[in-house]
C-alpha cells in the first residue's frame, strides 16, 4: 500500500482478515448499540410523559373506583405507574369481596401487589441496558485484540526485509490502530447512554415507589371508613 494513500477505507481493506472480522464485529455491535439507544430514549421519554398525566390525574380528585375503570381499560395504553395502581386496586377489591376485613391484610395484599407490578414494570424499563454495559466495557478490548494482531502481523511481514523504514511500518500499524479506533466510537457513545438512562431510571423507580407509599396511605386512611373506602378520591384521603 502506497504510504501517501492512508484513508480510513483504504487501511480497512489492507488490513488482515483476523483485523477486518474484529472490526466488523464491532461495527455490528456499535449499530446494535445505537439502535437500543433510540429505543430507550423513545421509551424513557414516554414512561415519564404517562406517569405525568397519571398522577396529575390521580390527585385531581377523582375517585379511586373512576381511575381504576379507566385503568382497567388502558392496561396496554397506560404508563407503569397506572398500572401499579391497577394491581393495587384490584387485589384490595379481591380481598374485600372475599369478606377479608383486617385492615393490615387488605393493606399489605395491596403493597404486595404493587410492588410485584413495580419489578415486572422496571424490568421491561431496564431491558437493552445490560447490552450498552457489555458495548462499553467490552468494545475497547475487542479493539485493543485487533490491534495488537495487526501489529504482529505487520512486524512479522518485516522480518524478511533487510531495511525497515518508516514508510513501510507506518500503513501496518495505521491498520491496527483502527480497530482501536473503531472500539471506542462504539464504546464512548454506549457509556454515555447508559450512564444517561440508568439516572433517569433510578428517578422513574423513586416517583413510582413513592407513588406506592402514597396510595398505601390513602388506602389506610380509607380503611377507617369502610363505607366510602371505594368512593374515596385520592386527594380527599
Amino acid at each position: 500500500m502506497n504510504a501517501q494513500n492512508m484513508s480510513i477505507l483504504t487501511l480497512v481493506l489492507h488490513a488482515s482478515w483476523v483485523v477486518q472480522l474484529v472490526m466488523l464485529l464491532l461495527l455490528g455491535v456499535s449499530i446494535a448499540s445505537w439502535g437500543t439507544i433510540f429505543r430507550k430514549l423513545i421509551t424513557v421519554r414516554r414512561v415519564k410523559a404517562l406517569n405525568e398525566d397519571f398522577e396529575r390525574e390521580f390527585w385531581s380528585g377523582t375517585s379511586l373506583n373512576d381511575l381504576y375503570a379507566s385503568a382497567a381499560q388502558n392496561a396496554r395504553q397506560g404508563g407503569p405507574m397506572e398500572r401499579i395502581f391497577a394491581s393495587g386496586m384490584r387485589e384490595y377489591q379481591k380481598l374485600r369481596e372475599r369478606r377479608i376485613s383486617d385492615p393490615g391484610t387488605l393493606l399489605d395484599g395491596a403493597r404486595r401487589a404493587m410492588r410485584a407490578s413495580l419489578q415486572r414494570e422496571m424490568d421491561v424499563i431496564e431491558s437493552g441496558l445490560s447490552l450498552l454495559a457489555s458495548v462499553g466495557s467490552v468494545s475497547p478490548y475487542v479493539g485493543l485484540f485487533g490491534t495488537v494482531w495487526g501489529i504482529m502481523h505487520a512486524f512479522t511481514g518485516f522480518a524478511g526485509m533487510e531495511q525497515v523504514t518508516l514508510a513501510t511500518v507506518a500503513p501496518g500499524i495505521a491498520e491496527a490502530l483502527v480497530a482501536t479506533a473503531i472500539g471506542l466510537f462504539a464504546a464512548i457513545p454506549a457509556v454515555l447512554a447508559y450512564n444517561r438512562f440508568a439516572h433517569d431510571i433510578d428517578r422513574v423507580t423513586l416517583q413510582q415507589e413513592t407513588f406506592i407509599e402514597e396510595f398505601s396511605n390513602i388506602l389506610q386512611r380509607n380503611l377507617g371508613t369502610p363505607a366510602s373506602s371505594a368512593a374515596t378520591s385520592a386527594s380527599g384521603g
